[in-house]
């Protein structure tokens, strides 16, 4: 068989086998490890993993099924969308052609590897014989011959590998699963496959090609790191959970509900961490750090111990290292990677599992509970910020309504079981500090790479897992995508995606003719919202900032690529046409295609205050008085800035 048709056969017989977020004890979860497998074939791959991807079709339809995409980033998206619901299970193949083909992908190799998600790239490559030399597309260096683009995912993958010669497959492919089950190493694995060698034929062993199961590690903690986080949770005043990723990766929410239901130590949560606990649970502090809570905001300021469960501690997580202000703060950090185990210096890491340590910590720590000035400052902090919430939610400003409102529209007309999708702009933030999540699975914020575009078809990829699951007798969920102007431009397409193969998926356009997110942060660093209004060029003055708007339509353009459009006029009900306008789209039946709720906001009006900070450097010098001012106040929140060697 040739190369492409063992990558083809082989990656249809790789299976996930779990035994975490079981529904009783001993249960095994066993899955595809590679559902499909996306790609638009141009030369490179379409006599190879194109031919392959054709000859199954026909031959064994289940073995590989094939997905079209419109743009070969967006189809990284859709994979990583995929792999987070399913809580790192499984994946998309991308196969790609040679250059421009293949380049597409590195924005979304980079946002799975910076999310710790799992993706499989197969970008094409230039001749390893070198028989046509250079070929159309081949970047040439004088000084570096054998480098080609694909040396560019390097640095942006966990595992990089080039099959130059057939029989370097079977070591690429298994090292790159490894790889990518492996939860503390896990990211984007890219396997370059020459263009000349896809087409070449071996002799592929059948033990090859043999159903293989990948089972995910999730390794236990070890007596002593657990006997010493004891001991220093015992001695804390105010101890502070602060819960990423890793606890909903590790199907450990159950164990955290139960760990701070036993001892009274409060929980903030990460963007990625978001549905760790119901958002009214009593424990429950939401949000934290530049993006969080008030309430979360303040018992961090006076946490003594943080006690990090599966967190990366990105600076939105940490106020850029201003968050714990206790100079006695210390740090136990859970993690299934020792990367983040060891971060802000902890003298306490615990490198496992996050569900077993829980039940380790919860056994050892048995009649412990942290004090009750701790748990009443808790709930006054709570109920104060779920007010401004309340009240932030019941603006009624006309004709243009706030993004709050909008939020809250879509926070009501949704189910429990939803899933809220976003990724940049200003509505993430927001969403972190004011989304009351009621599912674990309710809320996919892409912010580690916080990649524009990625809403579209990240929302893909989560209903393509959420149809799987009800497949399988789970839950039925509809997926909303909440996106911005600015981002629905830089990858709308995928919408064609949904409408060829039927995919209900409902997206909420909010449109304010700008950047809304940069334009506040322009502004709040002395530069004016400069380059960020969406304005006819004043050809004079040589600015955007001033001119008539764009005459831009983006209901009609959403239109002319096929989704149902509702447009919600501006005006008093807008709000309440908002919430019509989504249960209506709700109510169609799952493949009746996109729907797009086209609604527009005021970008001036802000969502409430985290009273926090996020540190992106001011011109220390300026003729401006705007930035002259924002440095003054950028060099106050520096003097507050702390090493956290803890």
């Amino acid at each position: 068989m040739t190369v492409a048709q063992a990558v083809v056969e082989f990656l249809g017989r790789q299976y996930t086998v779990d035994t975490a977020g079981g529904s009783g004890s001993g249960t095994v979860y066993r899955e595809r490890l590679i559902p499909g497998m996306f790609g638009i074939f141009g030369h490179g791959n379409v006599a190879g993993v194109g031919q392959a991807l054709k000859q199954y079709q026909v031959s064994d339809p289940a073995l590989m099924p094939y997905y079209q995409g419109r743009n070969e980033q967006a189809q990284v998206h859709q994979a990583v969308g995929y792999a987070r619901h399913t809580r790192r299970r499984a994946t998309y193949a991308v196969s790609t052609s040679i250059g421009p083909g293949s380049t597409n992908l590195l924005t979304g190799a980079a946002l799975a590897t910076t999310n710790r998600l799992p993706v499989l790239l197969l970008p094409s490559d230039t001749f390893a014989s070198r028989a046509a030399d250079p070929v159309l597309q081949q970047l040439e260096r004088p000084e570096a011959y054998d480098v080609s683009v694909n040396d560019a995912f390097r640095p942006l993958s966990r595992y990089f590998d080039r099959v130059s010669r057939p029989e370097q497959l079977f070591s690429a492919l298994l090292n790159g699963l490894r790889v990518l089950t492996d939860p503390a190493e896990t990211g984007a694995v890219t396997i370059s496959l020459p263009q000349d060698v896809q087409a070449e034929a071996l002799d592929v062993p059948e033990e090859f090609l043999a159903e293989r199961d990948w089972r995910i590690r999730r390794p236990e903690p070890e007596a002593e790191d657990i006997r010493a986080a004891a001991e220093a949770i015992r001695a804390a005043r105010r101890p502070l959970i602060v819960a990423g990723g890793g606890v909903l990766y590790a199907f450990a929410q159950d164990e955290l509900a139960a760990f701070t239901e036993a001892t009274g130590i409060p929980v903030g949560n990460t963007q990625a961490g978001v549905g760790v606990l119901p958002w009214d649970s009593s424990h429950s502090l939401g949000a934290i750090g530049s993006t969080g809570t008030t309430a979360a905001n303040a018992i961090a300021a006076e946490a003594d111990l943080i006690i990090g469960i599966g967190t990366r501690y990105e600076d939105f997580t940490t106020a850029s290292r201003t968050a714990f202000q206790n100079p006695d703060v210390r740090f136990i950090n859970i993690n299934v990677a020792a990367i983040d185990a060891y971060k802000q210096g902890t003298s306490l890491p615990i490198v496992a599992d996050a569900r077993k340590a829980l039940v380790k910590l919860t056994e050892v720590l048995g009649g412990y509970r942290a004090g009750a000035d701790l748990e009443q400052a808790v709930s006054r902090a709570k109920s104060s910020w779920d007010s401004i919430v309340d009240a932030a939610f019941d603006e009624r400003h006309t004709p243009l309504p706030s993004q709050n409102e909008i939020i809250g529209a879509a926070n009501r007309a949704m189910d429990p079981q939803d899933v809220v999708i976003c990724a940049a702009g200003s509505l993430p933030g927001d969403l972190h500090k004011m989304w009351r999540v009621r599912d674990p699975w309710g809320y996919h914020v892409e912010y580690a790479y916080s990649c524009m575009g990625y809403e579209i078809p990240g929302g893909l990829g989560v209903k393509r897992a959420a149809i799987a699951e009800a497949q399988r007798g789970g839950q039925e969920r509809d997926v909303v995508v909440m996106v911005g102007d600015g981002s629905y431009l830089m990858m709308h397409t995928e919408l064609v995606t949904a409408v060829a193969e039927g995919i209900k998926l409902i997206v909420v356009l909010i449109q304010n003719h700008g950047y809304a997110s940069i334009g506040a942060l322009s502004e709040m660093l002395g530069s004016q919202r400069f380059g960020t209004r969406y304005r006819t060029l004043d050809k004079d003055r040589h600015t955007f900032d001033d001119g008539p708007t764009l005459p831009i339509d983006l209901a009609t353009n959403a239109e002319s690529l096929g989704a149902r459009v509702i447009r919600i006029a501006p005006g008093a009900s807008v709000i309440a046409d908002l919430e019509v306008a989504i249960k209506d789209a709700k109510s169609g039946t799952e493949g009746s295609g996109p729907v797009v709720i086209h609604v527009e906001s005021d970008p001036l009006l802000d969502a409430p205050s985290s009273e926090s900070w996020w540190d992106v450097p001011v011109s220390e010098v300026s003729e401006l008085e705007s930035t002259q001012d924002a440095y003054q106040t950028y060099t106050h929140h520096k003097s507050r800035q702390k090493p956290f060697l803890g």
